[in-house]
């Protein structure tokens, strides 16, 4: 049987793929390829057209399947695409009946979707950590973001229920498990930090628990204490910060300001010394000066970031940042680049730290591994994907660690 998923975005659609793999080959589909897209940008939807046209000239006798939030948002688009035999809704990529059914185009009202689908995942392919979805959907509308639309409102799945799947990914082999959704901090009741410490507690065998990306606006002070006293939980955090200005944040309709994003990190780098901090950042966001620009720059070093993931503004349709006055594009894609260049000189720094320190890294396929600070090592010697191991680090070359 040839079934082939193709997964773009996050790890919550990674995690998703692996369900969509299973309920397809238990309903006999066969020489397919299903698209699992992502919407967050006009360049991921763009990325997903052109595979669909490439994996149709590679495979012209394969039927493709799209679904993900781009179907979602944008189902008909995809089904007036010569190349589709049909488009999933988010939600219907993850029914059994769907993929028992031949109906050409099925995207239901995702706003309508007020229950969380738990679905068994055993493993994730070609992952050596394992993604635990415990949430999804988004209740906030900031004014560039379309995944809400994709996603629908946020809903969390039951704690029991995410402990007894954590359970069974530790039970098959997995050293660390990553805890990921749309909107990881909205999860509850409980709160985050209640689920992390049950999770923990319950679970003793399990090495290393990460987080996803949060919006720090939202952390919870058992997530904070978990952070300073739970040596399993990683010091790494994403964080959903977008611009380092606060006209701009409020024009995005953030939650928090400039100077709560400088508090939260240092906050908790008082509680644990060893944390490294990544963001996402977007560059050229409509109405955004050079100053407010530069507010941004500055914002990397004023909270200690190590890493950044650069999104250089696209108007999503539907949006209302889509219809405030926007940016040249030129300057847009400068201004990007501006950032991924403070982006690398941050990593640069985060890496020249690191030389000569112990870590205990969790090896991974292709001769890499990861710190507790999800920091890519390469490894000196060949080591069974999830490994632990203890190693000195020797040297950076710009990009990752080198091991000893």
């Amino acid at each position: 049987m040839s079934l082939d998923v193709l997964t773009f975005g996050c790890r919550l659609n990674i995690t998703e793929s692996e369900v969509i793999r299973r309920e397809a080959a238990k309903a006999g589909v066969d020489n397919t390829v299903i698209m699992n897209t992502c919407a967050v940008t006009a360049e991921a939807v763009r990325q997903a057209r052109q595979t669909i046209r490439r994996v149709k000239r590679e495979r012209p006798d394969a039927q493709i399947v799209v679904t993900g939030c781009a179907a979602q948002t944008g189902a008909q688009a995809f089904a007036a695409m010569p190349e589709v035999a049909r488009v999933l809704g988010n939600e219907e990529k993850l029914d059994p009946r769907a993929w028992q059914s031949d109906a050409r185009v099925a995207v239901s009202d995702i706003m309508a979707v007020t229950r969380p689908q738990m679905h068994r995942v055993d493993s994730i392919e070609q992952h050596t950590r394992a993604f635990l979805q415990i949430q999804n959907g988004c209740d906030h509308r900031c004014t560039f973001c379309i995944i809400p639309f994709g996603r629908g409102n946020s809903r969390s799945l039951l704690m029991d229920d995410v402990v007894t799947q954590a359970r069974r990914l530790v039970e098959n082999g997995y050293r660390e498990i990553v805890l990921t959704g749309v909107d990881i901090t909205s999860y509850g009741p409980p709160r985050l930090g209640t689920l992390v410490k049950r999770i923990l507690r319950e679970l003793p065998e399990l090495d290393r628990l990460r987080l996803s990306s949060i919006d720090s606006v939202e952390a919870d002070a058992d997530l904070l204490d978990a952070l300073g006293n739970e040596p399993r939980l990683m010091p790494h955090l994403h964080l959903s910060l977008q611009a380092g200005d606060d006209l701009i944040l409020k024009r995005m309709k953030r939650r928090h300001s400039r100077a709560d994003a400088i508090a939260f990190c240092e906050q908790v780098r008082r509680l644990r010394p060893d944390v490294a901090f990544g963001a996402d950042i977007i560059a050229g966001f409509p109405t955004e000066t050079e100053a407010m620009f530069t507010r941004s720059l500055d914002l990397v070093d004023e909270c200690g970031l190590a890493s950044l993931h650069v999104f250089p503004f696209s108007p999503r349709p539907g949006t209302p940042a889509a219809r405030m006055p926007q940016l040249d594009r030129v300057a847009i894609k400068e201004r990007a680049r501006r950032l991924r260049e403070k982006g690398e000189q941050a990593l640069a720094a985060h890496l020249a730290a690191q030389v000569g320190a112990r870590h205990r890294v969790l090896a991974e396929r292709g001769g890499i591994g990861r710190t507790e600070q999800f920091t890519a090592v390469k490894l000196a010697a060949p080591l069974e994907p999830g490994t632990l191991a203890d190693l000195i680090i020797a040297g950076h070359d710009g990009r990752q660690l080198l091991a000893a």
